[in-house]
């Protein structure tokens, strides 16, 4: 069994559209039972769990009729979702209820999750179900999500979701059993039991498509998605879904080994999906910022984009982006103050300056 109640309290589960619907576009009612027989057993044992559940758009869109699986356009998806969602949290709340579990529906955005204040909202409402033993059922709400504004992946939300509940462990349940140096259809292809670090060349395994032609994500968004969990200290797990009872054996998978474990504000930084910004600094400046330094304006040579006081900004070495952080300054100040000494600050802001572009202690390494 992988992630047992004993040694992880809180589990996030994550269900693509190919496990939970045929191609025909019906739930997969049977297999789904499974699952929910699977999680009553964890919440008995001990355990917290959330599901992120896929399924909407596939279900609204047969039950619409549209093409391509509602994803055609972003108003097919949009109707698909609302359609879709109805029948999805239904199915979810009748085969808990036949193993005397509640279920609970939480439709998030990308900005809920971006928006510090709206995220430890979201946190507060997960926390409470979780320990009331509720099963929340959590997906993105796609009926009023932009092409812009979307994590465009459940991968990556079931990451960010683990990072809002403080779980333990991310398992993402797929139809395919984990990571492969190349794609598995491939001659010589060899899986990959387990990650300790996301560099390169890992990344450079990934497979962009979605092998069912239902679902969003692929390799590369589930990569991404341990890259949000383990930055977090949350472990992360591929494997397959397509077995009866998933969740009550330990068959091959990959797991995604986590990181120290963050505080709370910087696991927030982290694991964003969109920055209002970049600064970009020298060598020097990386090195100090590696050492567990605040970035100071002498090492800063540029900016990109448009942020205030406050704001989440990217900060970018000659390697590329090393850290997200919160801005002291409005990008206008930090163009006036790029590369100059702290001495110079004074006379050229005209008040007395802050201590550094970006503190430490409002700053995640990457």
């Amino acid at each position: 069994m992988l992630f047992p109640p004993a040694s992880c309290q809180r589990l996030v589960v994550k269900i693509g559209s190919a496990l939970l619907v045929d191609p025909a576009g019906s739930v997969r009612r049977t297999w789904l039972e499974g699952i929910a027989a699977d999680v009553a057993a964890r919440v008995r044992a001990g355990q917290q769990v959330a599901i992120v559940s896929s399924g909407a758009i596939a279900l609204g869109a047969r039950r619409l009729g549209l093409a391509r699986g509602g994803r055609a356009s972003l108003e097919d998806a949009q109707a698909a979702a609302a359609t879709g969602q109805i029948a999805l949290s239904r199915t979810w709340a009748d085969v808990l209820d036949a193993q005397q579990m509640t279920a609970a529906q939480m439709l998030v955005t990308l900005d809920d999750l971006e928006d510090r204040r709206r995220y430890l909202n979201a946190a507060a409402t997960l926390g409470r179900l979780l320990k009331l033993g509720v099963v929340p059922i959590i997906n993105e709400n796609d009926s009023v999500a932009t092409a812009e504004i979307r994590f465009g992946d459940n991968d990556r939300l079931a990451a960010r979701v683990a990072q809002v509940a403080g779980a333990h462990g991310v398992l993402l349940l797929s139809d395919i059993d984990g990571l492969y140096d190349r794609n598995p259809s491939l001659p010589g292809a060899t899986h990959i039991a387990e990650v300790s670090k996301i560099d390169a060349s890992i990344a450079g395994m990934a497979d962009t498509g979605s092998a069912s032609g239902m679902g969003s994500g692929g390799m590369v968004s589930k990569i991404e998605a341990a890259r949000i969990a383990t930055g977090a200290g949350v472990a992360l797990a591929i494997a397959s879904g397509r077995v009866d009872r998933p969740l009550s054996i330990a068959g091959r998978h990959t797991m995604f080994r986590p990181e120290r474990r963050s505080g709370a504000r910087r696991a927030w930084l982290s694991g964003r999906l969109t920055v209002k910004g970049t600064i970009r600094i020298d060598a020097g400046a990386a090195s100090a910022l590696a050492a567990g330094r605040s970035l100071l304006a002498a090492g800063a040579t540029a900016i990109d984009g448009r942020f205030v006081r406050g704001d989440v900004v990217a900060i970018e070495g000659p390697a590329g982006v090393i850290a997200r952080g919160l801005a002291e300054y409005d990008a206008a100040e930090v163009t006036l103050l790029l590369g100059r000494r702290s001495e110079e600050h004074e006379v050229l802001l005209g008040y007395a300056p802050r201590a550094a572009l970006v503190h430490r202690n409002h700053m995640a390494l990457l």
